[in-house]
């Protein structure tokens, strides 16, 4: 087999180099990710660049669903350096709560911080960021290595993606946006599959780095899962194609 033939598509080489590049520009964008600046601005009455990004990937997953978490975020990049650690697929559902657990009462501090302090009265994209960089002090490296460490650490421990599942305060606000979107059946971003093209090798499901059971959901005509990132590694990788992207309604059964 020639080299060529073992790389992987091309596409997924341009997401793999996203992500990597995402992760390299964390020291200057983690404050426009941080969960910790939309409660300060919210005791202040500010709109936080944070708040923004967050409102923006809502909006966004009705018509895109999770294309952040597969092509763009730098969380994506720290798991992708730890795939090679541990490839176990992670046991979907085991602890997937645990991330609801933190952004419920999460939201729930920002709504009592911001009625508190009158309602928000501006908007600051650069706030507490004046410099445009986010970690811009050695103190900064301390949360900068610690959120490292904790998505890094939990990929490692538990296999692909664990903090994905576990801990983004991001994911809920895609989660329901595409949840959304699918009950108003709006067009979006969508993986549709011909199960008749399908011969159940179960590759998919292999290397579905969400570790979803890709192989069963194509049965459905369609790989449509809360935990789906549209990252496209299963089309890419069916020899028979038996997966595309498609932009459309929701597939109905």
């Amino acid at each position: 087999m020639s080299t060529a033939s073992r790389q992987a598509p091309l596409r997924q080489r341009i997401r793999t180099a996203l992500i990597l590049l995402s992760f390299l520009l964390f020291p200057i964008t983690l404050n426009f990710l941080s969960p910790y600046l939309i409660v300060m601005g919210a005791a202040e009455g500010v709109i936080t660049g944070s708040f923004l990004l967050f409102g923006a990937l809502f909006i966004g997953s009705l018509f895109l669903g999770r294309l952040w978490c597969g092509w763009v975020c730098p969380g994506a990049g720290m798991a992708r350096l730890a795939a090679p650690i541990n490839t176990t697929a992670f046991k979907i559902g085991r602890a997937d709560w645990i991330k609801w657990g933190i952004w419920a009462p999460w939201v729930l501090l920002i709504g009592s911080l911001a009625i508190s302090a009158g309602g928000y009265r501006s908007v600051d994209p650069l706030f507490m960021t004046e410099s445009g960089i986010s970690v811009d002090e050695p103190v900064k490296y301390i949360v900068y290595f610690a959120v490292v460490g904790l998505f890094v650490g939990l990929a490692v421990a538990f296999g692909r993606r664990a903090g994905c599942h576990t801990v983004c305060w991001m994911a809920p606000f895609m989660i329901l946006g595409r949840g959304l979107r699918n009950r108003l059946g709006l067009p979006a971003l969508q993986l549709v599959t011909d199960p008749a093209a399908c011969v159940k090798c179960t590759s998919c499901t292999s290397t579905c780095p969400m570790s979803l059971p890709v192989s069963t959901l194509v049965q459905t005509g369609a790989i449509e899962h809360p935990e789906c990132i549209l990252c496209g590694t299963c089309a890419d990788g069916c020899h028979k194609h038996a997966i595309r992207y498609t932009f459309g309604r929701p597939h109905r059964r």
